[in-house]
């Protein structure tokens, strides 16, 4: 325990007791970070001293991410710095603590939450540190999410070792590539790495002697005769500098060549993209319940991966048409979305389909109707090894990489890779455990509802069995100094009677990256670009946006069309909070005068919803509309699924000098938010989440608390003032939007980063432990014994 916070606890007693009875007097059993501080800082100022607001006392509270009340302690889970965390129990009579373990910590939780109850001491408890002792890990926070760099400068001067001891991993590695039954790289004329490195002379001194654009043909007889095969390159000059990367790594391995070269082999061939639950179809699905940006995201990360895929092959003279599968579920009754189709073929792209697999309930039967994602679990093993079995038939073979997203759609991916042998990646998008408060421990209240014993279950084990995860931002992984990070708040975490999870997964561990996605080029591109706006659209937005009436699914109209234009767009659930953005418009004068409100989302007819939650919001919004008198200001309309409506929407805000506001309250990555700045419209967003990370605060956009809404209106307010006295104001933002876009958030990049860290992790999986095989023999028990059990339970 830290000497120094003993010593204070012990000298200043009568203020520790101070602040410990004015937590104990709140009558919460539980208090979060936000009950923590602002008890801190009102004992400090009804103290009138300094001595505590500067103690160790003081430091540890303003770490603590919540507090538990069991008289006389107080239970407190710090968090010094991100990644890291330590518990700490004070006595609140005599001022006195000692440190505790996180298992006595979640014991403590359990407790307080069942009671005392028979068989405490044995609670399922879920370790996995023990498994990764003996692995290599990232130390310092900031290296979070750059995985591949740190695996590629920790392995590489192993591998160089290996290779001086006569290993023939490398060679190995470089033979195993074939390409429709043809050999690639190295054939079996060279036996060991002193022959390759003089093979590589060799060749070099070779095709020197060459034109540099000939292609592989031309030396092919001589190449294969000194042990290489097709895939070096499509030119000479290519296959030379192929060859030096080779030459170097054999020489002395750098990381940066390493993965370069290891990008440059022509290793993946065919992709699997798995995203069973919603509905998934290329039309008239967007704002279907459990259907949204995520529909979007693996359409154009298809699109993405197919362009780089291509251009790889070319590169290193491979003649192939990749392909890349999609599998969600076939749903019988689709409702006009084509969700009922086996195939279908992805647009804007040579040889990517969606291939639908459907739902069997246990007598063999096909499910015919739309699940809730929450609702899918007990499907989702038939459903895989029936997807596998397609997927072979239509690939006609392996693939290279399964690819899993959210929740339902990672475990499948976990039990295909498994079975096929190949690298797995997961895609989270969002984890249900980050949107909902104390959602672990209270999971029981909320089973009949979400089943978040099997969703917090599943992600556990497909988090820990991927080879490498993709997030979208480092907060998604690591959060930031002062917010948990939603894949950290899987390292420890109980739920009551089911399990407790003392190491579950690591932040520090080197399988995450950071991959931002982007927005459609064709369909998202800054308002400025007058040559490529579609005109031919101006009258049905304009009659969408300043409509009279005819719109059928839309409610109010502007009285003054002069007016710059807030605009927000997203489904209507309550983590999205479009009712809080009208709610905060309502109540703000100053607002109101200054700028009309655009809300795109959900129906305007509750009827029309089969959504419970979505219900609520729009009966809400209609109850606002009446209330505050929005008629003449606000315009809600319903959702959009024309995508290339919805870029030009954007771009005719931007005429009007308006904002974007995305107002959630937590977003894991935020697409729309990407797409507005894309366009060049000036956005203001939640500060939770993925756009803190995505916007420059006053550089490339605004950040906003969502749970300080008269704060966010006075932000939004000041800026369009500002804007109308001084036009540079809202000119500079909206560069800078568009400059933060292109430097980071483009497909392009995404689909590079995706190619290369595929092969770059296939690679390591190959020539070392990587599999972590102990990990996964522990996850298949906790797959057979506990998941299994949760999922036979859900519907029955």
């Amino acid at each position: 325990m830290d000497d120094v916070l003993k010593g204070f606890l012990r000298d200043h007693q009568s203020e520790a007791y101070l602040l410990l009875r004015r937590c104990a007097e709140r009558q919460k059993t539980f208090l979060l970070r936000s009950d923590l501080l602002e008890i801190l800082g009102s004992v400090c100022s009804e103290l009138k001293s300094d001595v505590l607001a500067s103690s160790a006392l003081a430091s540890l509270i303003q770490t603590a991410q919540e507090a538990v009340l069991e008289p006389p302690w107080m239970y407190v889970a710090t968090r010094p710095r991100i990644g890291r965390w330590r518990y700490v129990r004070l006595h609140m009579e005599i001022a006195d603590a000692e440190e505790i373990s996180v298992s006595e910590f979640l014991a403590l939780k359990e407790r307080i939450v069942n009671g005392p109850t028979e068989g405490d001491d044995w609670p399922l408890e879920i370790d996995l540190a023990p498994f990764n002792r003996g692995f290599f890990r990232l130390r310092e926070s900031r290296s979070i999410g750059q995985g591949v760099s740190f695996l590629n400068r920790k392995l590489s001067s192993e591998l160089f070792q290996k290779l001086d001891n006569g290993d023939k991993v490398l060679l190995d590695f470089l033979r195993v590539h074939q390409f429709q039954g043809r050999q690639l790289m190295l054939n079996q004329r060279i036996e060991n790495v002193t022959e390759l490195r003089r093979a590589v002379r060799l060749a070099d001194e070779y095709l020197a002697q060459l034109p540099k654009t000939s292609p592989w043909e031309d030396s092919a007889s001589k190449m294969q005769e000194l042990g290489f095969e097709m895939g070096w390159g499509k030119s000479i000059d290519r296959m030379r500098d192929t060859l030096r990367l080779l030459s170097d790594i054999l020489e002395a391995p750098e990381p940066s060549q390493l993965e370069e070269f290891l990008s440059r082999i022509p290793m993946i061939f065919n992709i699997v993209i798995l995203s069973p639950h919603g509905y998934f179809s290329q039309s008239n699905v967007l704002g279907l319940p459990d259907t949204g940006g995520q529909v979007v995201y693996i359409l154009d990360q298809a699109r993405a991966l197919e362009r780089e895929m291509c251009l790889r092959l070319e590169e290193q003279g491979i003649d192939s048409r990749p392909q890349i599968l999609i599998v969600t579920r076939l749903i019988p009754e689709a409702k006009g979305t084509g969700c009922d189709q086996k195939t279908e073929h992805v647009l804007g792209t040579q040889n990517a389909r969606i291939l639908r697999v459907p739902f069997r309930t246990a007598d063999g039967h096909i499910l015919p109707h739309w699940l809730s994602r929450f609702e899918v679990w007990p499907y989702l093993e038939r459903f895989a090894i029936e997807a596998e079995r397609e997927v072979l038939v239509e690939l006609g073979g392996r693939p290279g990489i399964v690819i899993g997203n959210y929740s339902d759609g990672n475990l499948v991916a976990s039990l295909m890779a498994r079975r096929l042998g190949v690298t797995q990646c997961t895609i989270a998008h969002a984890l249900e455990k980050a949107k909902y408060l104390y959602s672990d421990l209270f999971w029981k209240d909320n089973e009949a509802r979400y089943h978040f014993s099997c969703q917090f279950t599943a992600d556990l084990i497909a988090m820990n069995t991927a080879d490498f995860i993709i997030a979208s931002t480092y907060q998604e992984i690591a959060g930031t100094d002062d917010s948990v990070g939603q894949y950290e708040s899987y390292s420890s975490f109980t739920m009551p009677g089911l399990c407790r999870v003392v190491n579950g997964i690591d932040p520090f561990d080197p399988k995450f990256n950071i991959v931002s996605p982007g927005s459609d080029p064709d369909i998202y591109f800054p308002y400025t670009d007058s040559s490529r706006r579609l005109t031919e659209l101006k009258d049905t937005i304009d009659e969408l946006i300043f409509g009279d009436g005819s719109v059928t699914d839309a409610r109010g109209k502007f009285t003054d069309i002069t007016k710059p234009i807030i605009f927000t767009m997203a489904r209507l659930d309550r983590i999205k909070n479009i009712n809080g953005l009208v709610d905060w418009y309502s109540r703000c004068d100053r607002l109101r005068e200054l700028a009309n409100l655009l809300v795109i989302g959900g129906h305007i007819d509750p009827s029309q919803s089969k959504d419970a939650e979505e219900q609520e919001q729009i009966a809400d919004l209609h109850a606002m509309f009446e209330s505050r008198q929005l008629q003449g200001q606000m315009r809600w309309v319903g959702f959009q699924s024309d995508r290339k409506l919805v870029g030009e929407i954007y771009r005719c805000v931007a005429d009007t000098r308006g904002v974007f506001v995305q107002p959630a309250l937590f977003e894991a990555y935020g697409l729309t938010v990407i797409e507005a700045m894309t366009t060049g419209l000036p956005t203001f967003a939640t500060c939770y989440g993925g756009p803190l990370e995505i916007i420059q605060h006053e550089v490339s956009g605004f950040h906003i608390d969502p749970n300080r809404g008269d704060d966010a209106t006075t932000l939004i307010a000041d800026f369009l003032d500002r804007s109308r006295q001084d036009s540079e104001t809202w000119d500079r933002l909206s560069r800078g939007a568009i400059e933060r876009i292109e430097s980071r958030y483009t497909w392009k990049r995404y689909g590079q980063r995706m190619m290369t860290l595929s092969r770059v992790y296939g690679f390591w999986k190959y020539v070392t432990n990587l599999e972590r095989q102990e990990t996964r023999r522990y996850l298949e028990m906790l797959y057979a014994l506990q998941f299994r059990r949760l999922a036979e339970q859900v519907g029955s």
